[in-house]
This record gives structure tokens, C-alpha cells and sequence, in this order.
């Protein structure tokens, strides 16, 4: 008759425990934190704010005419913001070359508008005046508001 042999079952080693350790304590120290207040000036109350958007097809003549419009305004000694640049509005065409045919052969053109803004905070009255009797050179748009 056979005999029927032990199966022997493999024994897992233990599973290690993992030691828990104690974080190291830190000694008190006897010097507290200084803590720095931050001072802060006092921000000028904006009752008005004349606000100007140049425009122009060429970006010297631009600039010249911000420049000019900035001297102007620091010569009354008014608060200015900027000039901020304004993203340049492109306008593009396409056109064909010939009147009937030769689709294939065109021609492209585009114009750009480059643009400035100018904040003129609290202008008083000599500001004003000084920068409505600008000369500024032909191609140059100004668009003057009070917020």
C-alpha cells in the first residue's frame, strides 16, 4: 500500500516591525522671533484719472508723441501711469495679382496699429490745458477720457 507523505508547508520568516522614532526634541531657546512689521504709504485717493490711448500707424512717431505728452504732464508735476503698450492690431489682405486668372499668383498686404495708454491721475487744471494745445505730428489719434 503507498503511504501518504507530510506535505511540508514552508514557514514565512516574521515580518519585521518597524520601530517607530521619536522625533528630536528642540531645546527652547531663550531669543523670541522678532516680527517686522511692513509700512506701508498711504495710497492717494484718485478722484479723477484722465486717461489717454495714442494711436498710430508707425511706432516712432508713436513714441515721440508719448514722449512728448509725458514731459508735458511731469512739467506740472502730475502723477502719470505708464505708457502701457496695447497689443498692435494687425488688419491683413489678400488679393490676386491678376484681374481674371492665375489664381496661384497673389499678392498680401497688412497694416498694424500700435497703441499706448497713458494715466494722468488727479490732472489739475494746467495739465489739462497744457495737453489740449499739443502739437502732435499728422497720423497721430488721441482719444482723451475722464474715469
Amino acid at each position: 500500500m503507498p503511504t501518504k507523505t507530510a506535505t511540508k508547508s514552508k514557514a514565512k520568516a516574521p515580518a519585521k516591525k518597524a520601530k517607530k522614532v521619536a522625533a528630536p526634541k528642540r531645546a527652547a531657546t531663550s531669543v523670541a522671533k522678532k516680527r517686522v512689521k511692513k509700512v506701508v504709504a498711504p495710497v492717494p485717493t484718485v478722484e479723477h484719472k484722465l486717461r489717454i490711448r495714442v494711436r498710430a500707424y508707425e511706432h516712432k512717431i508713436l513714441d515721440l508723441s508719448v514722449k512728448q505728452i509725458m514731459d508735458t504732464a511731469a512739467r506740472f508735476d502730475a502723477v502719470v501711469v505708464g505708457p502701457v503698450p496695447l497689443p498692435t492690431e494687425i488688419k491683413r489682405w489678400t488679393v490676386n495679382r491678376s484681374t481674371f486668372v492665375y489664381k496661384n499668383a497673389r499678392e498680401q498686404f497688412e497694416m498694424r496699429i500700435h497703441k499706448r495708454l497713458i494715466d494722468i491721475m488727479n490732472p489739475s487744471p494746467k495739465v489739462i490745458e497744457a495737453l489740449t494745445n499739443l502739437n502732435l505730428p499728422s497720423g497721430v489719434t488721441i482719444d482723451v477720457k475722464m474715469v
